[in-house]
């Protein structure tokens, strides 16, 4: 007996959630065109490209030079900071590229992280943004010459770790970044006062008109 497998097209609705559950292959489109197919779980770890990683949640993006390279990985300078992502998770590794990182990879820390070849650090930054959600926390950071960090943190204590205005750094796993196949040019794609929530609201508002023109 053959195998049925489920194929949604994800266009911009209020059932993404619904959309990603129930199926077994996503295709997420752009202006018509399939910008990745796959299992909703590669789709959320392993966008290849700006418009799924943005439209599939949130993600915290960086753009820089690769300025060092080994058989597994590549270390990319973002505005001073530099954040090595492997190799196998990236669509490109050479020149100016676009990384990222999910915000609830993210850990917070009020003292700087122990420096290890496993960890990507930022910091210091400070918090200008707290909302207490229960189960989580969202919190909004600001990194010198960066575009705003959201970090998702999940409340296993008695409420946030960090208040507004508080110094803090930011880490996460290596093998949890992601590299983009997207060109991106020096200094002009993703400026330091555009956060990652406005770039995805404003694919998706004009995602959405292109839909009501239709």
């Amino acid at each position: 007996m053959q195998e049925e497998v489920g194929l949604t097209f994800l266009h911009v609705t209020h059932d993404q959630e619904e959309a990603m559950t129930m199926a077994d292959t996503v295709a997420v489109m752009n202006k018509g065109r399939i910008e990745q197919l796959g299992a909703p779980a590669v789709l959320y770890e392993l966008p290849r490209t700006v418009f799924v990683a943005n439209f599939l949640g949130q993600s915290n993006l960086f753009t820089g030079q690769v300025i060092a390279q080994n058989s597994t990985s590549m270390t990319v300078d973002a505005e001073g900071h530099q954040i090595v992502v492997p190799k196998a998770r990236a669509q490109r590794s050479n020149g100016h590229v676009t990384v990222g990182v999910r915000p609830e990879k993210l850990i917070l820390s009020r003292e700087v992280p122990v420096a290890s070849s496993d960890n990507n650090v930022l910091g210091p930054g400070r918090v200008i943004d707290v909302s207490f959600s229960g189960v989580s926390t969202q919190y909004l950071i600001q990194m010198p010459g960066m575009a705003t960090i959201v970090l998702f943190a999940q409340n296993l204590g008695m409420g946030p770790t960090a208040s507004e205005g508080d110094e803090v750094w930011v880490s996460w796993h290596v093998e949890h970044g992601f590299g983009l196949e997207d060109e991106a040019e020096p200094g002009s794609r993703f400026p330091a006062d555009t956060d990652t929530a406005s770039l995805a609201a404003q694919k998706k508002r004009a995602l959405m008109s292109e839909l009501g023109e239709a």
